[in-house]
């Protein structure tokens, strides 16, 4: 048996790990257009959902065209803010900021019915990992048309519940808003009164991911309160 010196080891080892990577960030560079164009599809998929229409990935980009028609951003003050892409924020990173340098998207739907509709992002912390989604209200600007929810960790037939269409749709036409105070929505361990205009049920077994859910919404709508207000029927 032939026998190799250490040198010749540590280099042959040396040469093989770099063709590795090369491969490795060549294939990433010629894949990332392709993944970048997938999250746009995803995101336009998931604003959609907000107000019922439901999509494929072939017909994403027709019926989104169709459905929003405008967006722009706000800051803190309920003011306009011009030159910044609605569709690039990302509310994360936005978080992060002092509220003074956050922008706000809003997203603009008009419905088969004629009605238009104001779509927000939401982007919060769960039990095992972030929680997003979409909200949209109806055209009085205080209580909700639609939601979608999604998370990235949450546990399986407990916290993950939030993204599941029984759980979604008890939140439309609860009103965020209590007369003129903003409210949020309360998600009610062992189960809402079926009277209760501000409450939804609980997932049951998921409390901690229901309470991160019910202070991610608070949290982000509040930064609208103004915006709404002022644009209120």
């Amino acid at each position: 048996m032939r026998q190799f010196s250490n040198r010749y080891i540590f280099m042959f080892a040396t040469v093989m790990v770099a063709i590795v990577a090369l491969v490795l960030s060549s294939a990433a560079l010629l894949l990332q257009p392709r993944q970048e164009r997938n999250a746009e599809i995803e995101k336009k998929r998931n604003i959609l959902a907000s107000v019922g229409v439901e999509t494929i990935s072939t017909d994403t980009e027709e019926l989104y065209a169709k459905y929003i028609t405008g967006s722009f951003v706000i800051n803190y003050k309920a003011e306009k803010v011009d030159g910044i892409d609605p569709f690039e924020v990302e509310v994360k990173k936005e978080q992060r900021k002092p509220i003074e340098e956050q922008v706000f998207p809003v997203f603009m739907a008009t419905l088969d019915n004629g009605k238009n509709s104001v779509i927000m992002p939401l982007e919060g912390k769960g039990l095992w990992g972030p929680l997003y989604g979409y909200i949209s209200l109806n055209d009085d600007n205080r209580s909700i048309y639609g939601v979608t929810f999604d998370h990235k960790a949450e546990t399986p037939g407990l916290g993950a519940e939030i993204n599941t269409s029984w759980f979604e749709d008890m939140f439309a036409n609860k009103f965020l808003f209590d007369g003129d105070e903003f409210v949020g929505i309360l998600v009610q361990k062992g189960g809402a009164d079926p009277g209760d205009i501000h409450a939804v049920d609980a997932i049951s077994g998921g409390t901690i991911t229901s309470k991160a859910l019910e202070k991610m919404v608070y949290d982000c709508m509040i930064n609208y309160v103004e915006y709404l207000k002022n644009n209120s029927k």
